[in-house]
């Protein structure tokens, strides 16, 4: 523990065993300690009260106190007293940290935030109604994050990308309503979940806020848009299905493809960057061509048993018959997508391109890339990794005020 604190992760690795080393190597240890926890929990903080270890049917258990979540280091020794596992968890004895309900109401030049909330099934999602100066009725955006626990603003290390749009955007006189994703308010409870689907981790709690956004006093029903980022800009398209009153559709960052086939453009582009070794992307590849050829095989309505990623199986088959882009082109409303140039997760050739394609003559859908810009839409760093990520950023303002504009030229939805 204290060889990760200190970020000697060679220090660290000296107690692995022979296998562990193996898989998990210094430089992944330290990516996993100072990136991606750092990313999705905020820093851990050392000096907290209540990080003794202690042990439970033969596992080291050791809580660990980060800005966002009480997470759990669960370590396996074998009889050689190496570790012979480790792994990090959601601490279930304190399953929700106070600080991670929290949503702070803000005001500038732009307007001001009120704390609201969206209801779902585990209970209430914190959430931030931003209201431009103004009496209104104003335009507004539903914003829906992307992939995995996210907060409000999706927070991303130091970066909070829906922040920045929603004051932006708020600035222009168009309001927003963000929320944490119940995987974020809730994570034990979803943790625990045996069967889940997309429209449990992001639809159904998408309409639950559209339809309250709608009924508020401040916000023209008839002008109420969906603005996705990444998986959520995925998922737009079944929304505006299910809610046809939405005004129209942005998308940030939309995979064209399915969400394995991102995955395994990431493990090509990424794993090498991130320390992996060319034995370790090929069997990761393989992991996700034999998940891939599972859920082609499984019979509809009865996905495998069983988890891949540590997401249930219902989870990936839910995916799998989800096609986004046949589901845009059947829509008849507004659609909005614009891309980051420079993007390493979701790819500008791949997936921009496909997009461009299918919408080239409609005269509904504006497309605009972005050269320079990251997934988050901010400026790009040379590293192509998630440690771009961790350097202090906003969003473009032309990406803002594009979409600003964009939204401010569609006419009102016809009820």
């Amino acid at each position: 523990m204290q060889a990760l604190q200190t970020g000697n992760y060679t220090a660290a690795t000296r107690h692995f065993d022979a296998k562990m080393r193996q898989a998990v190597p210094a430089d992944q240890l330290g990516q996993l300690w100072s990136e991606r926890l750092a990313m999705m929990f905020g820093p851990h903080d050392a000096k907290a009260a209540g990080q003794s270890p202690r042990i439970e049917s033969g596992v080291v258990v050791t809580p660990l106190r980060f800005a966002r979540r009480w997470l759990q280091m669960q370590v396996r020794c074998d009889a050689k007293m190496d570790i012979a596992s480790l792994r990090i968890v959601p601490d279930k004895d304190r399953p929700e940290v106070a600080a991670a309900h929290v949503v702070h109401a803000a005001s500038g030049p732009w307007g001001h935030s009120e704390v609201t909330q969206v209801p779902s099934p585990f209970g209430p999602l914190p959430a931030l109604l931003t209201l431009p100066k103004g009496k209104g009725p104003f335009p507004a955006v539903v914003m829906l994050a992307g992939s995995g626990p996210q907060d409000a603003d999706e927070s991303i290390g130091p970066n909070k990308p829906f922040r920045d749009l929603a004051q932006g955007l708020a600035a222009h006189g168009v309001a927003s309503l963000r929320y944490q994703k119940r995987t974020y308010a809730y994570p034990t409870k979803s943790a625990n979940l045996s069967s889940m689907s997309i429209d449990d981790e992001v639809t159904n709690d998408a309409v639950a806020a559209l339809r309250d956004l709608r009924a508020d006093p401040h916000v023209d029903a008839n002008r109420v848009f969906v603005l996705g980022h990444s998986l959520g800009a995925m998922m737009a398209p079944r929304i505006g299905r299910q809610v046809p009153q939405v005004a129209g559709l942005v998308m940030l960052a939309a995979p064209a493809r399915s969400l394995l086939a991102v995955v395994d453009e990431q493990i090509d582009d990424l794993g090498a960057a991130t320390g992996m070794s060319p034995a370790q992307i090929v069997a990761q590849k393989q992991a996700v061509e034999a998940e891939r050829k599972t859920l082609d095989t499984a019979q509809a309505g009865h996905p495998p048993a069983g988890k891949f990623m540590g997401i249930p199986q219902s989870y990936w088959m839910s995916l799998h018959d989800y096609d986004q882009v046949r589901t845009a082109r059947a829509l008849r409303m507004p659609m909005l997508f614009l891309q980051g140039g420079a993007d390493f997760q979701v790819s500008p050739q791949h997936d921009f391109a496909r997009w461009e394609a299918v919408f080239a003559h409609d005269p509904r859908v504006t497309l605009k890339a972005y050269p320079g810009l990251s997934h988050l839409f901010m400026p790009a760093g040379k590293t192509r990794s998630v440690k771009d990520y961790l350097v202090p950023a906003h969003v473009d303002t032309h990406v803002i005020d594009d979409i600003a504009a964009w939204i401010k030229r569609q006419p009102a939805r016809k009820q």
